[in-house]
């Protein structure tokens, strides 16, 4: 049976805009909806013929209206814990009730299937949310794994790459595999898992698997510089730094998230590998590290915006 109305919850998002971009390329017959607190926020000028619900992800009743008909929702909610635990179990309740066959969670992220619970706590939703999907009799869940997002890994926050002194930087040895898809490679391999009615339970899809020092030699490669190689420990002085810096921040989550992050990555504890899906979809090419670097001017490496990721704005 085909996929012929896909609903996509949070549209207004980066992930939601180019999913919704890609499946208007890859199938302009499928009926596409969308959910937003304020649709009015994006320009879908671009998406003839979206239809656009208004809704807050706890208002039951808008939710109802967005779901019923639809053969897929795609959860693209970004925020704290209740509304990605509590938020996606009433999405997904309500979706069952209307009949709809699959939801694809709001995962796009390392591989905490191989984590215990909470173990990587800012990814505890995604494994309660999984969990709560295996108790459902007629809806499936769907979990699309993609390692880390390129378009972050250099950005400010996550402490690697700095734009000013050009300069990576790196805990361990710098040879250890990171696995990373950029935004859009995430839309497209997300688009594909939508149109495939068969696709059901975690996937896993990556661009790249490259080390920092793959990444220093790719931006040699496309940019024409070398960049600085700093080491700022081992791998258990990692280990020490995130948890003594959760201890001393606490809430403020940017403080220290990236120490998290780099951990659970470089360890090989949430690795997807060696193992991945890409292979189930041929149409959609992986995008490299350099591949993404080709599309970013050096200035805005870390910094991109929708128009610098996506093919459909010119770089």
């Amino acid at each position: 049976m085909s996929v012929k109305t896909i609903g996509i919850a949070g549209i207004t998002g980066k992930v939601g805009q180019l999913l919704a971009l890609c499946l208007r390329e890859e199938a302009p017959s499928v009926n596409l909806r969308g959910l937003a607190r304020d649709p009015s926020k994006v320009d879908f000028s671009s998406l003839p013929g979206i239809e656009l619900h208004q809704g807050d992800a706890f208002d039951a009743e808008k939710i109802r209206g967005f779901v019923k008909g639809l053969d897929v929702v795609v959860c693209c909610y970004l925020g704290d814990d209740h509304l990605m635990i509590e938020g996606q179990k009433l999405l997904i309740d309500i979706a069952e009730d209307e009949g709809v066959l699959r939801y694809i969670a709001s995962d796009w992220s390392l591989d905490w299937t191989k984590l215990e619970m909470g173990e990587l706590f800012v990814k505890e939703a995604c494994q309660r949310v999984h969990a709560y999907l295996g108790e459902k009799k007629s809806i499936r869940g769907v979990h699309i794994l993609i390692g880390g997002f390129t378009d972050v890994v250099y950005a400010p926050f996550f402490k690697i790459w700095d734009q000013k002194t050009q300069t990576l930087n790196y805990w361990g040895t710098g040879e250890e595999p990171w696995e990373c898809t950029s935004y859009l490679n995430s839309a497209q391999y997300t688009a594909a898992v939508c149109l495939d009615p068969q696709a059901v339970g975690v996937l896993r899809f990556a661009g790249d698997v490259i080390s920092i020092k793959g990444m220093a030699k790719a931006i040699e490669n496309v940019y024409g510089i070398t960049p600085n190689l700093q080491r700022q420990g081992s791998l258990e002085e990692l280990s020490a730094t995130m948890i003594k810096s959760r201890e001393l921040y606490g809430a403020s989550l940017f403080k220290y998230i990236f120490y998290w992050y780099q951990y659970f990555m470089i360890s090989g504890r949430a690795l997807m590998g060696p193992g991945y899906d890409n292979k189930r979809y041929p149409e959609v090419k992986a995008i490299s590290t350099e591949d993404y670097m080709r599309r970013v001017p050096l200035d805005k490496l870390g910094a991109a915006s929708i128009s610098w990721e996506s093919k459909y704005v010119p770089a």
